[in-house]
């Protein structure tokens, strides 16, 4: 059985993220808002976690998961390196509605769906979102929403889609517009655009100085 907690209230929310965080750490399904739209998310390491989620989303592992993380430092971690390109594009824009696509740390026990050894990782400005993320660590992170439907731009919408396949809703508000974030490749010689959404060309363009490719 599913439970909804408002985080708009201090106490609910305290016991909110504690229930959350018992969650991920078991392997279930939390949602949770993010600056962008809300998110349907599960321990980052635990592959029958995340494909849970996928079933959650009646999506297949050709869509890979991606992974928010709680600070800059962790990132580290996670990746084969980090190009000078990534570091500017993370203090412009991190946290915020900016994801990149980086090769991920081959040492790493996570099965995130087809990723071909790239892994998709953003850090959101939302204060709920990130106190759970500094609590559990890294977690794969996909639209809290049926894959096909509109994307959820608050708990309600969540669980209309989703119901007691997530065991434990965040109820952060409304997200706003629910723009997704812009995704950008950074595996290859020249940066590329994969989505456009939150930031701009431009503004990948401006920070980075250089001309950036579009998919």
């Amino acid at each position: 059985m599913a439970t909804t907690y408002d985080c708009a209230d201090p106490d609910a929310r305290l016991t909110g993220l504690a229930a959350a965080a018992r969650a991920v750490r078991a392997g279930r399904l939390v949602v949770l808002p993010t600056d962008t739209v809300y998110g349907i998310g599960c321990d980052a390491f635990s592959g029958a976690a995340v494909r849970k989620l996928l079933a959650a989303k009646n999506r297949g592992p050709d869509m890979p998961v991606p992974v928010l993380v709680g600070s800059w430092s962790t990132i580290d971690g996670l990746v084969l390196g980090v190009p000078n390109s990534a570091r500017e594009l993370i203090e412009a824009f991190w946290p915020g509605g900016l994801s990149i696509v980086l090769p991920h740390a081959p040492s790493l026990n996570w099965d995130l769906g087809s990723t071909k050894g790239t892994v998709m990782l953003r850090m959101p400005l939302h204060p709920v979102a990130l106190e759970l993320l500094r609590d559990v660590g890294p977690m794969a992170v996909s639209s809290a929403n049926i894959s096909g439907s509109p994307p959820a731009a608050n708990a309600g919408e969540a669980q209309e889609q989703l119901g007691d396949k997530v065991s434990v809703y965040l109820d952060g508000g409304p997200s706003g517009e629910p723009v997704a974030s812009t995704v950008v490749d950074l595996t290859g010689d020249d940066p590329r655009i994969l989505r456009e959404g939150a930031v701009s060309l431009a503004e990948v363009t401006e920070v980075l100085g250089r001309e950036v490719l579009t998919a």
